[in-house]
This record gives structure tokens, sequence and C-alpha cells, in this order.
């Protein structure tokens, strides 16, 4: 096995092939969970489905009646039908298993000496992680190196009081004896699964991973994806039990009639059967697993994460859209553009060297930056520090950090406290926001001011600014006296950095797609009014009116509820604020989708309709609380989820009116006969051949439709509408009313003409199938056209049209499966009459839904 040494671990981490052998050696980072379903509990609970039954005891009953043939192909049509739902719902249990794995935590380690984001059910015993302020521990690990570090444990130990963790070798020297303990101890280098940084950083070895660690060895589960969709599972049941309730009823009916006025019960036992089969509602939570899981699935690949299903329903219902602006309008893409102190400037166009004070302005940002940068603003300063100074990794060489101070709620600012070689005393260097640092400078009014001035000119070019600070004279022979906070030093202003982050290139069109949707947006952002108004400008936003923090504090609820409705730029908002935005929105009747990325965001995330995170620089406690994950945190991701969700929401409301519509000529089918004392037409048999053409249809071919047209251009829908409205329940009753009206015509008109029973069964199975057909095509789009619907791309349509086409043609004309079908010839003559009694009403529902849907009906907003 590969040797990795103590020392070479703690600086390049394991090699990707250690780290493979691990994995084999001790499994993935992760506990059994007892909600993965195998094929065997898949394939179980499908053979318990009432329409398994049914077709096994329609198998059966043609065993008694000595029909040999069709009992097998009856059972084989059994297997068949099983065989496809144990495929698509498996296919959907791995796009949720891949989800999950997306969802579990994420882990920043360093492996072959490169940083790199990985699953945390990928990390290894031996692996170098790093940690930062809202991340989630992602195994149980020791502490080699800590700044700041305070660790939430309130999972495992119950103690809301967060607990400061102490790097090892500081640790070792306070207890000699030190043994690994278990969560809860203060000072100690010992990290466990699953807890929470809230604040500071760190790096540690893992040492512990899955049901080896703390949190294993108590059964905890991590990770808990929501794999239903409770408001529209509801919807759903309701739909379920109606028809369940409708066949029993009826099916028991009719039993009892044909055995009573014919006299041969196995033959009412049939066709009983047949009126279950065709009423049975089997369908519907099929396809709401394969559309919630598949809609997942289509959304992940607009690099965005579902989390909880329900955000699917809502995304369509969304009125107001607030996003933050770094890394999310913007690019993320830090480059400093300007640097000034009260006496000079330097910009970046100007193509000359930072000379003078102005090198020691850089040289203080430098310092206020940790060693290894992974902030954007921090990878900028660095870029130009070693461009401009000299060697970054000699300028940290000559001092040594002491002390690192976090960002925090009440201080826009970090510091850190270093010494140089050879020295007794250190200095302290900040950079922050203006208001935080003239409070740890105390500034005069009048400095302020002229400072100010310099901040608003750069701010209303679109340049972020942070001001730089320095605190000299600093005893650290205690450490343990240092202050809690930056507060409790003396510091001295030196200047200023401006930064630049261009926009997007695509957020002006998408905001531009969210107005035409019915959508606002809103920015939240931390940054200087001035640069919020920028950005919002070059965004294309409603308004360029910015309300800031300062602002909202002096505001009652009800009069920041009326403000929010005409403002689109909130500026220098602390995390509570997002909170209090997000309630107003909502008390004034929103449906509000939230963007954040830090610890702070959580309870605005949380409380928002649909909380997004960011995927590339949020907190694993950010997206813990979100419904959604942005994995590349960019703005045009959640404009495409928005319309991808409104598209998974009409393909589904097209698939539930399919499948009112299908049954009604099926059942009717079934049940005329025995009210009209003709023979059969459907058994069990042919009730199993629809189901290879309804079952796809519906939960592979509708869920494949693209959008419609104007899927955009409508203004949200309701959030309290049902999945389908009271006219589209109508619309679809209409359309299997008219297919079973032509089909009772044809099945009259052929009983009184005197048409062998054989030749009409195949005559009226023919017009039926073609009729399913129909009502398919009838129902790909709310508005669009036949000939458009005949060009919009859908394989699956057309693999799905053939096959049926071809079975059909090897049914009716093939002699076996005549037999088998109790099939007569069908003469062409009759072909023609099936032919067009489909196309007659496929026109006719055509014709409809053309006067109803696009020529100014009631009804023209399906979503």
């Amino acid at each position: 096995m590969e040797h990795v040494t103590k020392k070479d671990q703690e600086i390049f981490g394991l090699t990707s092939a250690l780290a493979a052998q691990r994995i084999k050696q001790d499994g993935y980072n992760e506990l059994p969970s007892p909600d993965r379903r195998g094929f065997a509990r898949i394939a179980f609970e499908v053979v318990r489905q009432p329409m398994f039954a049914l077709l096994i005891g329609g198998g059966v009953v043609y065993l008694l009646l000595g029909s040999r043939m069709e009992a097998v192909f009856l059972l084989l049509f059994a297997c068949l039908s099983v065989g496809i739902t144990i495929v698509q719902e498996s296919r959907s249990e791995r796009v949720l298993e891949a989800l999950r794995n997306l969802a579990s935590p994420r882990a920043l380690v360093i492996r072959d000496g490169e940083r790199m984001h990985i699953s945390g059910r990928d990390v290894v015993r031996g692996d170098l992680i790093v940690i930062g302020e809202g991340d989630r521990v992602a195994a149980d690990a020791t502490l080699i190196d800590a700044q700041d570090l305070l660790i939430d444990e309130s999972l495992l130990t119950g103690e809301s009081q967060p607990v400061r963790k102490l790097a090892k070798d500081v640790a070792a020297r306070k207890k000699a004896d030190l043994v690994v303990p278990g969560p809860g101890g203060e000072d100690l280098p010992y990290l466990f699964a699953g807890t929470l940084v809230v604040r500071g950083t760190g790096k540690a070895i893992i040492h512990a991973t899955g049901v080896r660690s703390e949190m294993g060895k108590i059964g905890i589960a991590l990770v808990d994806i929501e794999t239903e969709q409770p408001h529209l599972q509801r919807q759903i049941q309701k739909f379920v039990r109606a028809f369940a309730l409708i066949g029993i009823l009826v099916g028991g009916l009719a039993v009892a009639l044909f055995g009573f006025l014919r006299g041969s019960w196995l033959e009412a036992g049939l066709g009983g059967i047949a009126i279950g089969m065709s009423l049975l509602p089997e369908e519907f939570p099929l396809v709401m697993a394969v559309f919630m899981a598949m809609g997942a699935w289509r959304i992940s690949k607009a690099r965005v994460l579902t989390r909880r299903a329900s955000a699917i329903e809502t995304l369509g219902a969304t009125t107001v859209l607030c996003t933050d602006k770094t890394g999310t309008l913007t690019e993320n893409r830090m480059t400093v553009v300007s640097i000034f102190d009260e006496e000079a400037g330097w910009q970046q166009h100007e193509n000359r060297p930072v000379d003078g004070t102005l090198k020691k302005v850089l040289e203080a940002a430098l310092l206020a930056c940790p060693r290894e940068a992974g902030d954007p603003m921090d990878v900028a300063v660095h870029a130009l520090a070693e461009k401009q100074i000299g060697s970054n990794q000699a300028t940290f060489a000559k001092r040594r950090l002491i002390r690192a101070y976090g960002l925090r709620p009440d201080l826009f600012a970090v510091a850190n406290i270093l010494i140089d070689d050879g020295q007794t005393q250190g200095e302290a260097y900040a950079k922050g926001a203006l208001e935080a640092i003239a409070e740890l400078c105390q500034l005069p009014h009048d400095r302020l001011l002229k400072i100010r001035e310099q901040v608003d000119a750069l701010a209303s070019d679109g340049v972020r600014v942070l001001c730089v600070a320095k605190a000299a004279y600093i005893s650290v022979a205690n450490p343990q006296t240092l202050p809690e906070s930056p507060r409790g030093m003396s510091f001295t202003y030196l200047g200023l950095v401006g930064f630049a982050d261009p926009l997007r290139e695509n957020v002006p069109a998408a905001v531009g797609e969210c107005r035409s949707a019915g959508i606002r947006v809103v920015m939240i952002t931390g940054d200087y009014p001035a640069t919020a108004a920028a950005i919002g400008l070059q965004a294309g936003l409603d308004s360029t009116e910015v309300l800031s923090g300062d602002d909202i504090e002096a505001l009652s609820d009800a009069e920041l509820a009326e403000r929010v409705k005409s403002t689109a730029i909130f500026a220098r908002i602390r995390p509570s604020q997002k909170l209090r935005i997000v309630e107003s929105l909502k008390a004034n009747g929103e449906i509000v989708a939230m963007t954040g990325d830090g610890v702070n965001d959580a309870p605005a995330i949380k409380a928002a309709h649909i909380g997004i995170a960011m995927g590339g620089r949020g907190t694993d406690v950010a997206r813990e609380a979100s419904a959604i994950v942005l994995l590349d945190d960019d703005f045009g991701s959640i404009v495409k989820t928005i319309r991808l969700g409104r598209r998974i929401y009409d393909n589904l409301r097209k698939a539930i009116e399919y499948l009112v519509a299908v049954h009604i000529p099926v059942a009717g089918l079934a049940l005329l006969p025995l009210m009209l004392d003709l023979p059969l037409i459907l058994a069990p048999i042919h009730i199993a051949f629809l189901e290879m053409v309804i079952d796809p249809a519906c939960s592979v071919v509708f869920e494949a439709e693209r959008e419609e047209d104007d899927v955009m251009l409508r203004p949200p829908r309701d959030s309290a509408s049902p999945l389908l409205l009271p006219k589209r329940i109508l619309w679809a009753v209409l359309q299997g009313v008219i297919a079973l009206a032509i089909l009772a015509g044809l099945l009259i008109g052929g009983g009184t003409m005197g048409i062998p029973e054989a030749d009409l069964r195949a005559l009226v199975f023919t017009s039926l199938i073609l009729m399913n057909i129909g009502l398919i095509l009838v129902n790909r789009s709310f508005k669009a056209s036949l000939i458009r619907a005949l060009f919009r791309p859908n394989p699956s349509l057309w693999i799905l049209l053939g096959s049926v086409l071809l079975l059909l043609a090897v049914a009716v004309f093939w002699r076996p499966a005549q037999v088998l079908f109790h099939f007569g010839w069908l003469q062409w003559d009759e072909l023609a009459v099936a032919a067009c009694a489909g196309l007659m009403s496929l026109l006719l529902l055509e014709g409809i839904k053309a006067l109803w849907f696009r020529a100014g009906g009631k009804v023209t907003k399906p979503g």
C-alpha cells in the first residue's frame, strides 16, 4: 500500500490513489439508509398493486374457462406491465440516489497538494480537510491548525453553547495526558461529523468515517431527501380514491348484473375485472413518482440541485425573486481596480506600479487576508500584491499569525494579529466595510465625510470598496489576554481598496425574462448602496431606489411591508434584516424565492417559500436550510429552474388530463355491452394491451414534452389553485365523452347491422387505440395547433406511437394474435371506418380546443 509520511500528509494531504484504496477498505463516509429501495423492494411493492392482482385474477379465470393461451398471454402481459413499472421506478430511484449524493455535505480537502471540493461521502480516513465558518464537519477529525475556531456540537451533545477548539500541538502542551474524548470538550483538537463551524477556520486530518464516527455510533442520519410532494400528493390521493371507489362500485354492479341476467359467473368475473382494470387509477402514483424524480433530474441538468421536491410545485407560483449581488448577478471574479489613501490614488487603467503610501495600503490589505486565499476578494488582493510587492509567501514567512478575527454580524470587518520575527509585540491588520473600519479607527466626522466621498465616487461606478486599517504595539506574550473582538485594539486608518466584479452576461436577459413572466427581481446585498444601485441599473431591475439596512431599522413592520412593494434594491443589509424583508414580502401575499450563502442567511432562506443556496461559495448550513441549491451560483440558473418548474407542472397537468380522458371510453366500452345486451368488447387481455399504451404515454411521453411557448409570458400560477382547475377537468371529461360517444356509435351501429362479434370487436378496439393516440396528440399542448404540435420534438412520442401501431397491426392481421384477442379479420373498409373514427375525434377535439383555449375562451392560462 502507498505510504504517506505524517509531515507530507499535513501539507499535501493524501494522494488520489490512496484515497481510492481507503474507500475500498472502509467504504463510503455515509450511514446506511433504510429509505433506499433496491430492485427486490421495488418489485415487491409493484406486485402488491391492485392492477397486478386483477391481471393474475383474469389469468386464473381464463384457465377456468379453458382458454390456456389467453391465460398465458395475460400472465405475460402482467409480467411485462410489472417489468415496465419496475424499470421506470428503478430509473427514478437511481435519479434520487444521484440527488442524495449531491445533497450530502461537501468537504474541502487537500489531495495531491491541491484543494478540491468533494462530496462528504467521498471523504476517507487520513484526508486533510479545510473547514471554515458555516461548514458541516464531514467526518471525525483531529485539528492540526486552527484560527479563532468555534464549533457548535449541539447535534451530538444537546448543548447550544459552541465550544472553542485548539490545534493538536497547542492543546497537547496544555494537556499532556490528552485522550480522545467524546463531543463537548473545550480547547480540544477533536472535531466530530455533523457538527457546525460557527466561527474561524482550520485544517484537520480525518480519523473516523461513516459508522465509525461518533455520529455513526449513535445512528443519526445526516441526509434526508424529501421524495414526496405533500400538496400534490394529497390531490393525487383524492383522484385515486375517487376512481378506485367508482371502479369497485361499477365493477361489482357489473358482475352482479351479468351473472344474474346471463347466468355465466365466470364471464361476469371477466367483465368485472375488465371494468376494474379500466377504472383503476394505478397510473396516478406512477406519474407522480416519475414526474418528481425526472423533474429533479432535469433541473439538475441546469446545474441546480432540488433538495425538496415540493419546490418544483412552488417554482411556477413564484412572484418575487430575491437575489444577492456578488457571485449571483456578478461573476464573483474580483480584481483590484483602485487603491486610495487620503492623499493619493492608484487606478488599474493607469498602468503604473503601486508605490509610496499606497503600497503600504496594499500590504496591509494582504496581511488582513488569510495566508491561503479562498474568498474572491482575498484572491484579488493576493494576485495584485504578488505582482506589485513581491512574493506573498516571503511576506507571510517572516510573520507568524497569533490570532484571526472572523466576520461578525455586528462588525463587517476581519482582522489578523501577526508578529514579525525577532519582535515581542504584534501588529493587527483589518479590512472591511467603511462603517466598521471607521468604528475601529474612531474616525472624526470630517475625515469620515472625506473618505465617504471617495467611496461614493467609486461605488457609483459599480466598484466594491474595502477599507484597510492597522493597529501597532500589541502585546502577544500571553495569547489568552488578547481581546475577544477587534474593537479592543486601537486602529489607524490607512486607505481603501476598490474591487470590480463584472455583471454576468446573461443577467439582463434573465431579469427581462422574469419581468415578462410576472416575477419581480429584488437585489439584497451587504454592499455599499451606490455600488448596488450601479449594478441594479446594469442588470435592468425595475427600480433603482435603494433601501439601506439603517433605513430598515427605522421602519416598523407595516411601513417596511409598504416600502418593499416598490423597492428593488436593498443595500448594506445584515442577515437578520434579510429575514424581515422576506417576512414583509410574504405579508404582502408574495410567493418568495430567496438566495443566500452564509450561516446567518439560513433563517431567511428557510422562511422563504423557496430557499435557494449557493453551491459554490455557500455554507452547508445554508444548503441544508434551502429547497434548491445553485451548483454554479448563477442567476441565470434560477430563471432556468423557474422555467423548468413551470414546464414540469404543465406537463403533469397534461398527463393527468389525458388519464382522466382516456379512462372514460375504456370504462364505457367495458360497461356498455352489459347494459345494452351486446357482446363483450373488452376483456382483461385487451385492457392489458391498452395499459402498454397508457403507462408509457403518461409517465414518459408527457414528462418529456417541451415547454409551452408562453411558459414565461404568463403570470405566476396561483399557489392555492388545485392541480386541475374545474374547467380543465371539464375539458378532460369532454374529451373522454366525445371519444366514448363515437365508439358507442360504432358498437351500436355494428351490432344493429349484424357484424359478427369477432369482427365488431376488432373494429371497435382498433378505433379505441387510434382515438387513444388522438388523445395523446390533443393533450401534448394546451394551445398549440395540431400541425405545430406535430413538429414539436419528442422522440419518446414517436417511439411509442410507432410501437403501438406495429403491435396493433400484429394483433389485427396476424392469425395467432387474432385468436388470442378474439378478433375477426378486419376488412379494409372496416379499417377505413376505424381510421375515420379516430381522425374525426381528433379533429373535433382540436376544433373545440381552438375555440375554447386559443380564441378568447376564459380558460387561457393553464398554469
